[in-house]
């Protein structure tokens, strides 16, 4: 009897553990597969980016990447395709297994819907502890200010090591850690809910989660937006005289004259892109999680 209750115990062991496995793998999986609308909508990317560096229209962005050449152009878009990848890996993996791991007396303290937004929180932490670097890495690559100084990859590499690890690769970590963090809960969050109230209206179940996906990553694009162009603009630049992200925050809305309308600059097409990626990754993921049941 004992040996038949030891076995039982490792076959749920191990049940538990592929379950566990699967969201890693779902996760990773389903971005795997929205890194070719990313490798389309890179040039879109690239726009935004210089519009945030720069302070310039869409037009004259556009014109500047068209000087630059269709060879530049895709200067700097391996990293958010290793991202892409990695990233849906670890966010959906470890939000399930932290959700998992929270212990039955936190539903006392908090609502058991927050849980999902608690544990999205605690993911995007860990997600910007590993992919600060990468994201680093590819706004060096994406100035063209640094094209003489840093033409290749390696050099860039090379580059922020000498920097040290504090304003070398982790260069505007806590404007990152506080945008993945936010974002990883409202999107955890809101993502069922608003799955729900869409397929009350009759959707189908994978157009419902394209749909969900979608709305929320516009929530999530423009409520942290700010950020995002606080981190490029930080991010961007190497060596020289190195600011906090306080004294970089008020340099920013300076050079922005104070207004909000300049700061969105390429807010329209942050949503353009995170609609496209955010809804297929949504609705590849949540179908997957449906067929293993």
């Amino acid at each position: 009897m004992a040996g038949g209750s030891e076995s039982k115990q490792e076959e749920e062991a191990l049940g538990n553990l592929i379950v566990h496995f699967q969201s890693y793998l779902h996760g990773g999986t389903s971005s795997l597969l929205s890194t070719l609308p990313t490798l389309i909508v890179f040039p879109v990317y690239k726009t935004v980016f210089r519009q945030q560096i720069h302070n310039t229209s869409v037009h004259k962005a556009v014109a500047q990447l068209y000087r630059e050449g269709p060879v530049k152009l895709y200067r700097g878009v391996a990293p958010p395709l290793v991202m892409r990848t990695l990233n849906g890996t670890l966010l959906f993996g470890l939000q399930d297994t932290l959700l998992r791991q929270l212990p039955p007396s936190s539903q006392n303290v908090i609502s058991p819907k927050a849980l999902p937004a608690l544990a999205g929180f605690g993911a995007g932490v860990v997600e910007a502890v590993v992919f600060t670097p990468f994201e680093r890495v590819q706004n060096v690559l994406q100035n063209s200010q640094n094209d003489s100084r840093l033409p290749s990859f390696k050099s860039v590499l090379l580059r922020l090591k000498a920097e040290g690890i504090a304003l070398g690769y982790y260069r505007a970590f806590l404007p990152i850690a506080a945008r993945n963090a936010f974002g990883s809960s409202l999107y955890f969050g809101l993502k069922g809910p608003v799955c729900v109230a869409v397929a009350e209206q009759g959707v189908s179940p994978m157009a419902s989660s394209f749909i969900s996906g979608t709305v929320i990553s516009v929530a999530v694009s423009l409520t942290l937006y700010p950020l995002s162009v606080l981190v490029a603009n930080m991010q961007s630049q190497v060596g020289g005289d190195v600011k906090g992200v306080i004294a970089c925050w008020a340099l920013l809305w300076k050079s922005r004259n104070r207004s909000l309308a300049l700061l969105y600059r390429g807010g329209s097409m942050v949503i353009l892109r995170s609609c496209i990626t955010w809804g297929l990754t949504t609705a590849i993921y949540d179908r997957q999680e449906k067929r293993s049941g």
